[in-house]
């Protein structure tokens, strides 16, 4: 089958491209879908497990993408709770090789059930982001109606998501971001925007919780001036010792939930929550398509099939 490789770490973007790979296993408690559209994050050339298996070997070429809609087309031994046929979408393991492809083998307890009236492109572009606002807002930030969050990168995939859901749960939304967010965040609901490249973050006030999509540990220190006393930072770039000086710092990795994943996409069907979603790509395309250089706002979804 044909997927999107990348050979060695040292390479990066440059050494993304299409590759004939075996057509993958459907271990015990997995199945095998095919990809009707799958998403990228930027960040995952610098994932430990994206060169790595879980005993730490070396595993190259590496097939990147974890966010995935497709089909299932086979079942692991033991599988339950999925059918051949059925429509899914979710995420594909760290540390084997992802959805970049035509099919990929996923853990069937990744994946949720895509109900038939949203579209396979929406539903790739939501796993990773939507979960990790979720999480990075709920179960680490404790977010509460009244509060005030500040987003840095409100802009992107996981910070729109995030401001979205910060609304509709009775949070004063600030986001942070280029010139260029400034619209956008204004059509997701965002109360004040913050301009980084030609603002003053400092004129925000106290908040809450700072949710930090971008890193950068001088953005880190500016904001931890800012975060009330109990307050918190989350980040999701690297981990960090920054600490507001009455509160608290968390760096973590999204983890997989079916459960929220169910959750977030009722929101999607009633119109709650929308997923920026980009330009749209063949697999062919990809390469050169996820390049950082490429200016494409939203996620980048990749189609393996032209239909």
């Amino acid at each position: 089958m044909k997927a999107i490789t990348v050979q060695d770490h040292a390479a990066g973007w440059a050494g993304l491209s299409l590759s004939d790979v075996p057509y993958p296993h459907a271990a015990e408690n997995d199945v095998v879908v095919r990809v009707h559209a799958a998403g990228f994050t930027p960040g995952e050339l610098d994932w430990p497990a994206t060169w790595t298996d879980r005993a730490g070997r070396v595993r190259t070429p590496s097939v990147p993408g974890h966010e995935l809609s497709g089909v299932v087309t086979k079942l692991g031994f033991g599988t339950t709770g999925l059918s051949v046929g059925q429509r899914v979408f979710g995420l594909a393991d760290w540390a084997r090789n992802g959805s970049l492809a035509e099919f990929v083998a996923v853990e069937a307890r990744n994946l949720a059930p895509l109900p038939a009236d949203v579209d396979h492109i929406t539903a790739a572009a939501l796993p990773i982001s939507g979960l990790t606002a979720w999480q990075g807002l709920f179960d680490h930030g404790n977010l509460a109606a009244g509060q005030t969050v500040l987003i840095h990168g409100v802009g992107g995939a996981v910070g729109s998501l995030a401001a979205q859901l910060a609304r509709e749960a009775g949070a004063v939304v600030i986001g942070a971001g280029r010139a260029k967010d400034r619209e956008p965040a204004a059509d997701l609901g965002v109360d004040i925007f913050v301009d980084l490249e030609n603002e003053n973050l400092e004129d925000v006030g106290q908040v809450d919780l700072v949710f930090d999509a971008i890193g950068g540990e001088i953005l880190l220190e500016r904001s931890a001036a800012l975060v009330r006393p109990g307050g918190t930072i989350v980040t999701i770039s690297l981990p960090t010792n920054v600490r507001p000086t009455d509160g608290r710092s968390v760096f973590f990795v999204v983890e997989p939930d079916r459960n929220r994943l169910v959750d977030l996409m009722q929101r999607v069907r009633d119109g709650r929550l929308r997923p920026v979603v980009g330009a749209v790509h063949l697999l062919s395309e990809a390469a050169a398509a996820l390049s950082p250089d490429n200016g494409a706002r939203g996620k980048t979804i990749i189609r393996p099939f032209s239909h």
